[in-house]
């Protein structure tokens, strides 16, 4: 099985700055796509930003200039650095990665999430 942990989530005024980590553990053999989701109160979850195995990177439009995604593959860890916080940025961040896994004789493809950490941004 795998496991995806976040953590750096936590109440900031608007303007502030906060990094989201996301670590996957587990008999990983390769992770793609990795990405952060984000979910208000009431609302979908919608996409902040997404990076592939290969650095390439997609942003929500509302997050353009201000959130910059990254991630360690040594590590198997996801990064989200969120610079001049609004408080429409308020919800709950999830990690979500599309992985390979298992004993060395197999090979399962999944699709993992986090269990979510809260960012509140106050005005």
């Amino acid at each position: 099985q795998v496991q995806l942990f976040e953590s750096g989530g936590g109440m900031v005024q608007a303007g502030g700055s906060l990094t989201l980590s996301c670590t996957a553990s587990g008999r990983i053999k390769s992770i793609e796509t990795m990405a952060w989701y984000r979910q208000a109160p009431g609302e979908q979850r919608d996409l902040v930003a997404s990076v592939t195995g290969s650095g390439l990177t997609v942003y929500g439009d509302s997050v353009k200039g201000r959130f910059t995604i990254s991630r360690d593959n040594s590590k198997n860890t996801l990064y989200l650095q969120m610079h001049s916080l609004a408080p429409e940025d308020t919800g709950t961040y999830f990690c979500h990665a599309d992985l390979k896994w298992g004993p060395v004789e197999r090979t399962y493809s999944s699709e993992s999430w986090g269990q979510g950490t809260q960012v509140t941004v106050s005005s």
